[in-house]
């Protein structure tokens, strides 16, 4: 009876996780939609999704408190859950600043939305695995990096489109506005990699 508690408890720290990681996916998939279709509903939607991943993520940390024994090192399942709440977080932030700056999507901002959104997905799967499937996480964490560096492409690729003759000073506060927003994204793709990272250290740990 107390081996079957414990196993509960270190499970807990896994749904706890994956909770998490489904509503980022879930706020990835707002954002990726709002880019195509700017409606403000979408972005309300992605700001009660970013509030329903913080109270999880209060209560992971509240269990975390609470209990000696877990699945992974205490630092790991603190940095993970921290790492992908900001992903999220970063999403709604983004929103936040276009209704802001009056900034409507493009192309560019489009293609990093798509790609962060893959990037969550590919983390998501990471989590689910890592109990299981420790080598497959590991499969997933790889390919999310390697997406956050076609994120960076892009944004590089944005910053270079931005800064290309802008003919007044409207252009130029219109390419400010848009540098602050796709900074944003960057970091979101920032945050997905030290995510992947993480589940990373986490296998290595495991072997």
């Amino acid at each position: 009876m107390r081996f079957f508690r414990r196993r509960q408890k270190e499970n807990r720290f896994l749904e706890l996780l994956l909770q998490q990681a489904d509503f980022a996916v879930q706020g990835m998939e707002m954002l990726r939609k709002f880019m195509r279709d700017p409606d403000p509903e979408i972005a309300d939607q992605v700001s009660k999704i970013e509030k329903e991943a913080d109270e999880v993520r209060r209560i992971l940390i509240d269990e975390l408190n609470r209990t000696f024994i877990t699945p992974f090192d205490r630092e790991d399942i603190f940095a993970l859950s921290l790492t992908v709440d900001d992903v999220l977080d970063y999403a709604a932030t983004t929103l936040e600043e276009m209704a802001i700056l009056d900034v409507r999507p493009n192309p560019f901002l489009e293609r990093m939305a798509s790609l962060l959104y893959d990037a969550a997905v590919e983390i998501q799967r990471g989590i689910q695995r890592l109990q299981d499937h420790p080598n497959v996480a590991n499969d997933h964490a790889v390919r999310a990096k390697a997406l956050e560096n076609r994120i960076e492409t892009v944004y590089r690729e944005a910053l270079a489109d931005l800064f290309r003759a802008p003919q007044s000073l409207e252009d130029v506060v219109e390419m400010l506005k848009l540098r602050e927003i796709y900074r944003h994204l960057s970091n979101a793709a920032d945050r997905g990699d030290q995510a992947a990272n993480v589940i990373g250290d986490i296998v290595v740990k495991m072997m």
